[in-house]
């Protein structure tokens, strides 16, 4: 059903575009309007799916003025539940560099870059930047199994299913300065009049990366806990594979399941006595329902809730209040630094 929705997406996108061309060339004018319209069309279009690529191009564009940057999740939609919308498509279809980060819940990409309308577009997907060092979703030890990945896609009822990879690459600080070195190269190969300017800014963006990796290190180091404790989805796992730090969550990074069961909360509940936890974890968009309830389940006393951002639903409102990649990955640093007390 899924994909009949988005052909039928894909075809509108397409009469769209083929209006577009059959209006043919605008008249000549020399208005300054026009002149603004015209220099608007040379710049680079670059269009990324989620807020962390956004943020990691603007850093390395910099000051540079010839690059259109477009974010498609800017309105709190979390990247599992995304679904283009027609203008969407077609931001992408004509754009000269897409970055995507290709992992089950992009699955529509396939069929958008097919019928792309650029055929010279550019294409970053972040899990095959990674390569090899990409992660398997896994299922710790009183975590929730999923009980129905929601494939609704008849045409592929019979198809054998491939391992799931976890798509939250973005939260490690290492992951980030490879991707940030891969857009550079992109767009240095599609502007070279400024790819020395977009290698600076890169390398310069990458130290501090670099820095707050250390800050992480270092904070890992001198904690006296070493696991955390996520009464919600985990997303984290690139983040704590990097430091050492194992985990207990009530569902796994891209888990459907919002309600966790009584064994579940209860095996959280032990786990935060036998360990001595001082504080349960959640994610940005969390209620706090399953948090309280495992704080009020049990025994230790004092327990605090405390909220981790994993970037997967930046608001427009956020940007403009002056959001980075790198301020959300510092409050995290501040948060995980309670969580190890």
């Amino acid at each position: 059903m899924m994909k009949k929705i988005l052909l039928i997406l894909l075809g509108l996108a397409l009469l769209f575009s083929l209006a577009a061309c059959a209006a043919g060339p605008a008249p000549a004018q020399t208005d300054p309007a026009s002149a603004q319209t015209d220099a608007a069309a040379e710049k680079l279009s670059v269009v990324t799916t989620i807020f962390p690529e956004y943020d990691w191009l603007r850093q390395i564009v910099g000051e540079t003025d010839g690059v259109e940057l477009t974010l498609l999740l800017d309105r709190g939609v979390d990247l599992h539940s995304y679904q283009p919308s027609v203008d969407d498509i077609v931001k992408i279809s004509t754009c000269d560099l897409f970055v995507y980060v290709g992992g089950e819940s992009d699955e529509w990409v396939e069929d958008v870059l097919e019928n792309a309308a650029n055929p010279a577009m550019r294409v970053v997907n972040l899990l095959e930047v990674l390569g090899d060092a990409v992660k398997e979703e896994e299922i710790v030890e009183g975590m929730e199994a999923e009980h129905d990945h929601d494939h609704e896609d008849e045409d592929h009822e019979d198809e054998e299913e491939g391992p799931e990879y976890d798509e939250h690459v973005w939260l490690s600080l290492k992951n980030a300065a490879a991707f940030c070195r891969a857009l550079a190269g992109e767009l240095g190969a599609l502007d070279g009049a400024n790819k020395a300017a977009y290698e600076a800014n890169a390398a310069a963006y990458i130290e501090k990366l670099e820095a707050l990796d250390g800050a992480y290190a270092a904070a890992v180091e001198a904690g006296n806990q070493k696991t955390l404790l996520f009464a919600d989805r985990f997303p984290f796992r690139y983040l704590v594979d990097d430091y050492g730090l194992s985990y207990y969550a009530a569902f796994a990074g891209c888990s459907a399941e919002s309600e966790a069961s009584f064994e579940t909360v209860l095996f959280l509940a032990n786990k935060v006595d036998e360990l001595g936890l001082s504080c349960v974890l959640q994610i940005e968009s969390a209620d706090g329902s399953i948090a309280k309830t495992v704080c009020d389940t049990a025994q230790s006393e004092n327990l605090t809730v405390l909220t981790m951002d994993s970037l997967q639903s930046a608001t427009a409102e956020e940007m403009a209040a002056g959001a980075t990649y790198l301020s959300v990955m510092e409050k995290n640093l501040e948060v995980l630094k309670q969580a190890l007390q």
